[in-house]
C-alpha cells in the first residue's frame, strides 16, 4: 500500500474509531437505577410484591422471579414483605383490575387493607434461553419500581440483565449458567440497587 493510502486509511479510522469509544462512554454511563431522593427509605417497614407482567414466551416466568425476589428481599431482613397469599387477597377484596399496574387509587386502598408502606411492581422482559448460530445459552431481564403508599410517587426504579451468550460459549459452547443462577444474580443486583 502506497503511503498515500495510509494517510488515508488513518483518516477514515481514527475518527472512526473515536466516534466508537464515545458512544461506548455514553451508553455505558446511562443509569439503571433511580432512588427519589427526598424519599427516607428506613422508614418503609413492610413492602407488598404486586405480581409482575410478564413480556416473554415462558407463561410461569412472571410467578417463579417473583418468588424468588420476594424470598430474596425477606432474607435481607431490611423490610417485612407481605405474604403473596394476603397480597392476593388484597387485590382481589380492592378489585385490582391490573396487578402488575395498579392505579393510584388502587395503591393506597390495596396498602392500607395490607397494611404497607410500598408497592413494588415489575416487568420480566427476557426469561429463558437465546440463541446466536449454533450457540445457546439462558438470559433474564427485569426491571422493578417501588411506588410509596403515602405520596403515591415512584420512588424507586431499577432493572438489571445477567445470562446470554458469552465469548467463552461462542469459543467452547456450553450452553451458559443455569436459569435458576442467573435469576438469583440478577435479583441481587436489583436488591443492591434497592439498598445501596
Amino acid at each position: 500500500m502506497t503511503r498515500w493510502g495510509n494517510y488515508i486509511n488513518a483518516r477514515i479510522y481514527i475518527p472512526l474509531l473515536t466516534l466508537v469509544s464515545l458512544v461506548a462512554c455514553v451508553t455505558s454511563s446511562i443509569p439503571d437505577n433511580y432512588h427519589d431522593p427526598g424519599m427516607d427509605f428506613a422508614a418503609l417497614r413492610t413492602i407488598a410484591v404486586m405480581p409482575f407482567g410478564n413480556l416473554t414466551g415462558d407463561k410461569q416466568a412472571g410467578e417463579r422471579v417473583r418468588d424468588t425476589f420476594m424470598t430474596a428481599l425477606l432474607s435481607s431482613g431490611a423490610v417485612y414483605v407481605v405474604p403473596a397469599g394476603e397480597v392476593a387477597r388484597g387485590i382481589s377484596k380492592v378489585g385490582v383490575i391490573n396487578p402488575t399496574a395498579p392505579s393510584e387509587e388502587e395503591i393506597v386502598k390495596l396498602a392500607i387493607i395490607i397494611k404497607a408502606d410500598a408497592l413494588i411492581t415489575g416487568v420480566i422482559r427476557e426469561y429463558g434461553q437465546v440463541r446466536s448460530g449454533t450457540t445457546s445459552a439462558n438470559v433474564i431481564s427485569l426491571s422493578l419500581q417501588m411506588i410509596e403508599k403515602e405520596s403515591k410517587k415512584v420512588v424507586w426504579t431499577a432493572s438489571s440483565t445477567k445470562g446470554g451468550i458469552s465469548i467463552w460459549d461462542r469459543l467452547f459452547g456450553g450452553g451458559g449458567r443455569p436459569m435458576n443462577e442467573i435469576t438469583e444474580a440478577a435479583i441481587d443486583d436489583i436488591i443492591n440497587k434497592l439498598f445501596y
